[in-house]
């Protein structure tokens, strides 16, 4: 048995609709995945519809399960409304939510222009109530019971950290919206939960965090006691689990999982306070030329 091995039983999942935002790459595609080898069927969103079809092929490909991809801006409340439809038109009904999709840069926060803050607000915070409110009506009109919405945080979403304000302004926001539905929907048979992840690296999103060989100079592993990073499969994991009737009675809980590294230094990215402002220079002329691409 080792941490990056499979947990649940095969069709723990069988019958179940998920919907996960930013599904098509990195932890989203990982959670996908494991989500089809137990039985559930799946539709991903994004905004690159290209990437999605082509995470949409590779993964009904490797586990035989069904996959739809449907392009999707979370951060308009009329595409996320289209987006409903067309699960509920392709699969007949939807169970889960998974609020996945995110976006973040580290910058001093003086730097950051007020619609570069309003970018990753939108996103993150707007586009998870979007999805939310638009999944939550639905069930509620149409009576359905047993269904629930996973939320990823982060564990600065409640200690706050510096060089991500808007990120952890928009993951605070979404922790309150979890807690706060988990006690008012509960008695329309609508669960709310969220995962608190610590280092789980992905190439894109922590090619634009740390670009170059920032990534070697801030060790993340260094900052958790367990001395090492996530393995994706331990996230999927977790996720499965909590979308899964195995944690029906567990409603309103944030399940960090992180090593202990917010324990041993609250604030994941506060260590970049030790970056002199010509390397902040060079690093935002770095994550521009990224972003071109």
């Amino acid at each position: 048995m080792n941490y990056g091995e499979k947990m649940l039983r095969d069709g723990a999942l069988e019958g179940k609709t998920i919907v996960i935002t930013g599904g098509g790459s990195g932890l989203g595609k990982a959670m996908t995945k494991y989500f089809m080898e137990l039985g559930a069927q799946v539709a991903i969103t994004s905004r690159d519809l290209e990437k999605l079809k082509t995470t949409t092929i590779q993964l009904e490909e490797e586990t035989g399960g069904k996959c739809l991809p449907i392009q999707c801006d979370v951060r308009h409340y009329d595409q996320v409304e289209q987006l409903l439809a067309q699960v509920l038109e392709h699969y007949g009904h939807v169970d889960v939510l998974l609020n996945n999709a995110a976006g973040n840069f580290i910058s001093p926060t003086e730097r950051l222009s007020a619609n570069a803050f309003d970018t990753i607000i939108d996103i993150v915070l707007k586009g998870t109530k979007n999805c939310t409110l638009a999944f939550g009506k639905h069930w509620i009109a149409q009576k359905q019971t047993n269904c629930n919405v996973l939320n990823i945080v982060t564990t600065y979403a409640w200690t706050g950290s510096g060089y991500v304000v808007p990120s952890a302004t928009a993951k605070a926001g979404v922790l309150a919206l979890t807690r706060s539905l988990a006690v008012e929907w509960a008695k329309y048979g609508i669960r709310m939960n969220a995962i608190a992840p610590g280092p789980f690296p992905t190439k894109g999103a922590w090619d634009r965090l740390l670009p170059g060989d920032l990534a070697a100079q801030f060790d993340m592993a260094k900052k958790v006691p367990l001395k090492r990073v996530g393995d994706h499969q331990e996230l999927a994991n977790l996720a499965a689990y909590l979308v899964s009737d195995f944690s029906a009675y567990i409603n309103g809980e944030v399940v960090t999982i992180d090593g202990g590294e917010w324990l041993q230094g609250a604030g994941q990215f506060n260590v970049l306070e030790k970056i002199p402002q010509e390397m902040w220079d060079m690093l935002e002329a770095l994550i521009k030329s990224k972003g071109s691409k």
